[in-house]
């Protein structure tokens, strides 16, 4: 989208936010967003009428508003319920992201003792070795596409192993993960992500009918547990939240290590800085993530009662999708915020979300990017990009910041 087309766009679409092109111009959009329209106006297809959040303050009172929810179901009464865009949505849309309270809370409890601040820190001697051992694979060729052979494959292989699920399978999952948040309404693209989708339901079946024979002290028996107690899990949410847990686990980690190698590489004094003092790598980490945030615009909520926001009458039934990515560079929170800078003071973005939906698996995603890219910077001092930066696309993607790749030399 150019300039041009920038000025006379009066409601921007699904297939525009997910183009390569917005994409490439989205921080200019968003600074124009939060100065003069904060609150823009969205045509979603078949999901209907919505708004685009894009300052700081919005977005931190949106993510914790009652009158938004990410069930649909607590909204459209049964002769309003939307039919399903895809015939397999049922089997995969019943996890934590996508529920309120209670059952928000109960899903959660579930899960959420196999990221405690304990269980994470036992995973680092195993994180570490996973970092070595790609890298020792690539450093005698001088070069890597860092999301296909680091990025991508480190938090996959730890994720899986969290689950029990087989490695060789990962980049199964690779397809299917991008077929899951590349939201699209377009018919083609319905049929073909459907197809992957029913693909990735008849894995996940095969998956849970061998755990429930041999189950074992991974995640996913510890969940086919609780769906064998009745009340705890049904059979569409186990699925749910087994895909939820692939998806998530890896998808942010692999657009927060690659987003800031890029970063560092497009700043040669912060990269410098960093190699120089290593001890930054926490707050470099946390400047990654607000300035490339992994995931630039939150899945959809549903307004559950009308309401006032700048003047204008969100109504029932409205779709409100927040742009944390916009959120983190907004001027009035961070100072210089389109500088990237890793001794940035009082960091408070919100790149994890807000709220009772904020990640599950943030302290993960940290310490798997604080491992690989320590490890990337120990091993490779003099890291570089191979090619032209102009040459480096950003994905068309809904949900997403990411790279296509990252080609370096070192």
């Amino acid at each position: 989208m150019s300039s041009k087309e920038k000025k006379s766009v009066t409601i921007l679409t699904e297939s525009q936010l997910s183009s390569r092109a917005f994409k490439d111009e989205a921080y200019e959009f968003y600074k124009e967003f939060r100065k003069s329209q904060p609150l823009y106006p969205l045509s979603l297809g078949a999901l209907g009428k919505g708004w685009l959040i894009s300052r700081y303050d919005d977005a931190i009172h949106l993510l914790k508003n009652e009158k938004l929810k990410k069930n649909y179901e607590n909204v459209f009464t049964a002769k309003e319920k939307r039919p399903a865009l895809l015939r397999n949505e049922e089997s995969l849309t019943k996890h934590i992201l996508n529920s309120d309270p209670p059952d928000h809370n109960r899903l959660r409890t579930l899960v959420q003792k196999a990221f405690t601040h304990r269980m994470i820190l036992q995973l680092e001697d195993k994180i570490q070795h996973i970092a070595d051992s790609l890298l020792d694979k690539v450093q005698p060729n001088k070069f890597m596409n860092l999301v296909d052979n680091y990025a991508f494959p480190l938090p996959i292989i730890v994720i899986s192993e969290m689950l029990g699920i087989p490695l060789e399978d990962r980049q199964k999952f690779r397809v299917w993960s991008q077929a899951i948040i590349d939201f699209s309404d377009a018919p083609e693209r319905l049929q073909e992500n459907d197809h992957l989708l029913g693909e990735f339901v008849e894995y996940l079946e095969s998956l849970v009918r061998k755990k429930r024979r041999e189950p074992a002290g991974d995640l996913i028996s510890a969940l086919i547990q609780a769906e064998s107690e009745g009340t705890q899990l049904s059979t569409e949410e186990l699925y749910s939240m087994i895909m939820l847990l692939i998806v998530a686990g890896h998808e942010t980690t692999v657009n927060l290590i690659t987003n800031m190698t890029y970063a560092l590489m497009c700043h040669g004094d912060q990269f410098e800085k960093l190699r120089q003092q290593p001890d930054l790598m926490n707050s470099a980490i946390e400047e990654a993530l607000r300035f490339h945030s992994p995931v630039e615009l939150t899945t959809i909520r549903w307004t559950a009662e009308p309401f006032i926001l700048h003047g204008q009458e969100i109504k029932r039934k409205d779709v409100i999708i927040i742009s944390l990515a916009s959120a983190n560079r907004d001027e009035k929170i961070f100072p210089n915020a389109d500088i990237f800078d890793i001794e940035r003071k009082n960091n408070r973005h919100i790149a994890f979300g807000h709220g009772n939906h904020f990640c599950l698996g943030a302290q993960l995603a940290r310490l798997e990017a604080k491992i690989a890219m320590s490890t990337l910077l120990r091993r490779c001092p003099n890291i570089q990009l191979k090619g032209e930066k102009e040459q480096i696309k950003w994905k068309g993607n809904f949900l997403m910041r990411a790279l296509e790749e990252l080609p370096l030399s070192f």
